[in-house]
């Protein structure tokens, strides 16, 4: 249980870090510098979670492997979503 809480800690955290940035594409304008620090909170908490949960080396390791991969993973599905509504339109 505690490592869901982890993984959702740490991707919701590094969505708010994302939505929060100048560059994001998601959305129409990004969201306040407040949500960016509610990210990194959370994004601490879920690393403090993973390290409970697994050791402090396996658990670094776990926290930077979900903020890799949500990092990775956002500007593409902003890239599919303009896709997508350049092909309906």
């Amino acid at each position: 249980m505690i490592t869901l809480l982890a993984l959702l800690l740490t991707l919701s955290g590094a969505a708010l870090i994302y939505l929060a940035s100048a560059q994001q594409r998601l959305r129409a304008s990004s969201l306040p510098a407040m949500a960016r620090l509610t990210g990194w909170l959370l994004v601490a908490g879920g690393t403090a979670c993973w390290c409970y949960e697994a050791g402090m080396g396996a658990g670094i390791t776990a926290a930077l492997t979900m903020l890799m991969l949500c990092w990775v993973a956002l500007p593409y599905a902003a890239w599919w979503r303009t896709a997508v509504r350049d092909t309906v339109e």
